[in-house]
């Protein structure tokens, strides 16, 4: 059950209800998005629960939802949410526009950085990426350049004019890294870090919750729910392949999860091509295939030196490689009832 309080609503009335609650035998939790408190129950209640919470002062309405999900829902919400992301809106999730997010998978030089910028504004993304902590399989490998990386993402947001998103991985990093970027990213491996997801979702900052490699697509959804319950509703779900015994390629995409996700759940679901498959030759029909299957924007790894990329170099495309995708994408994407969004960018010739 979701008690949505109405928007002027009292301390007092809140407190209230709590306690009707309490003597249904309901358990219920606290929380505000938008600045609208509710109480969020566990259990559906009874009929006779329902309506003495709909009569109750202050409420505006009570859901009642089967299942796990709560917030996450589409009883809760029957409309798509839209995300928006950046100053003014720069990228919307959830709309008719199909969204592509493109850059390097990792921040490594000023240089590096400016030509994947360059690339991806050219051939129309409207949102950069880069990770500047990078959480990675061996402690061996290149974890990112830390808060040096975030200045050098943030000055590719004032070049471009493009909102930027990147990796938090650890809870006392999100205040820092929302400051200079425009959407937090909760990685595969962070997926069920549930303190994160906590902090993200307190954040102010839109989050795009990637999947977990061996996660149910209940269990991302759960994943999504405690970000929305710490008052956060811009949540952007990511499909990015899950783990499998076939050794053809790194992970397996699961396209059917993106199509079920949208049918469960309002948030916007897009699809990362790149860690999913590793191999840049399987990036542009995956791609393809999910501007078919109802996602409603991809993420790619672009990068101007893939071969000397200190971070997933082999699954990255060129920038030429990338252009070439992103004319190939924009008939199906319009084929399938979607909009090819407007370049927005700052002329770089001008910055």
């Amino acid at each position: 059950m979701i008690v949505t309080m109405r928007p002027r609503a009292t301390r007092e009335q809140l407190e209230s209800v709590s306690g009707i609650l309490r003597e249904q035998g309901l358990n219920a939790v606290s929380c505000a998005m938008d600045d609208i408190a509710m109480l969020i129950s566990e259990e559906s209640g009874t009929p006779e629960a329902v309506a003495a919470v709909e009569r109750a002062p202050g409420v505006d309405r009570v859901v009642v939802v089967p299942g796990t999900q709560r917030l996450t829902s589409r009883e809760f919400s029957a409309e798509n949410t839209r995300v928006k992301v950046g100053p003014a809106g720069e990228a919307v999730f959830g709309g008719p526009e199909f969204v592509v997010i493109a850059g390097p998978c990792a921040v490594e030089s000023p240089e590096q950085m400016t030509a994947a910028a360059d690339a991806v504004v050219e051939s129309g993304a409207v949102m950069v990426r880069g990770g500047a902590f990078k959480p990675r399989t061996s402690p061996y490998s290149f974890q990112g350049m830390g808060l040096a990386g975030l200045a050098l993402l943030a000055e590719q947001r004032r070049r471009t004019g493009l909102p930027v998103v990147t990796e938090v991985v650890t809870p006392g990093d999100v205040e820092c890294v929302a400051e200079e970027s425009d959407m937090l990213q909760i990685g595969t491996r962070n997926m069920q870090n549930f303190e994160l997801l906590r902090a993200a979702g307190a954040s102010g900052r839109p989050v795009l919750l990637k999947r977990g490699m061996a996660a149910t697509i209940e269990e991302w959804l759960l994943a999504a729910e405690y970000v929305m319950q710490a008052g956060n509703g811009d949540v952007v779900l990511c499909e990015r392949g899950i783990r499998s015994y076939d050794r053809s390629t790194r992970f397996t995409l699961d396209l059917s999860a993106v199509a079920e996700a949208k049918r469960l759940t309002h948030l916007p679901v897009v699809v990362d091509p790149s860690h999913s498959t590793g191999r840049p030759h399987l990036v542009r029909p995956m791609s393809l295939a999910a501007a078919s299957c109802g996602a409603d924007g991809l993420l790619i790894d672009v990068h101007a030196d893939a071969r000397n990329a200190l971070c997933d170099g082999s699954q990255a495309l060129t920038g030429e490689q990338f252009g070439t995708l992103m004319a190939q994408l924009r008939p199906v994407v319009e084929a399938v009832g979607r909009t090819w969004p407007e370049a927005r960018s700052r002329s770089l010739a001008q910055v």
